[in-house]
């Protein structure tokens, strides 16, 4: 498993040659930068009120109505085990796009703050180290230093690869559905 890691951690390292550049939107997490690549990025929205759904883990903090579309909304704070904040002007929602079991989701990352978007060569990232940091070091691609600051790369895919998450997908489709399908009936009454 760990050589698995590091070879992933490696490509990340290698993927950007010295004239390939790494695009990352910077956000915050109590007092460290965390970047994640901006090809996953599609927007990044002012908090608004989330609906909490029932039976959920404690890090998925409910759904947004985002145009029309359900977006299941994650804490990275809680996902990583850091201690809830209180929500300032500076809070945001970053909505990402994943595959999840075959299938492009949308998702929304509660963040502190966002910073902006950074590029980084090849020259300033380095694999993440295997210990001291905070989070779990399966979550980090590498790490990336920009003016005088670290950022800690995320990988994505591995943060939101969790049975639980499809789980939580899969729960919030059906509640929608069922929402969705009452509504219809609703309508079709009047």
């Amino acid at each position: 498993m760990t050589n698995q890691l590091d070879t992933e951690k490696q490509s990340l390292v290698s993927a950007t040659n010295d004239d390939d550049v790494l695009q990352l939107l910077t956000f915050m997490l109590d007092d460290e930068i965390y970047g994640a690549d901006i090809t996953q990025v599609q927007e990044v929205l002012e908090y608004r009120r989330i609906t909490p759904v029932p039976r959920t883990p404690s890090f998925m903090l409910g759904v947004i109505n985002l145009r029309g579309k359900v977006v299941p909304v994650l804490d990275l704070r809680q996902q990583f085990g850091m201690a809830v904040s209180e929500l300032t002007v500076n809070t945001c929602i970053v909505i990402i796009d994943i595959e999840l079991e075959n299938e492009k989701v949308s998702l929304g990352l509660l963040t502190d703050a966002v910073k902006e978007v950074i590029e980084l060569t090849h020259d300033d990232i380095s694999p993440a180290p295997r210990i001291g940091s905070r989070i779990d070091t399966r979550f980090i691609s590498g790490m990336g230093h920009h003016n005088e600051e670290f950022i800690i790369i995320l990988n994505l895919a591995r943060v939101l690869a969790d049975e639980e998450l499809g789980d939580v997908f899969e729960s919030i489709t059906n509640v929608t559905d069922q929402n969705n399908s009452a509504t219809k009936d609703a309508t079709a009454d009047h």
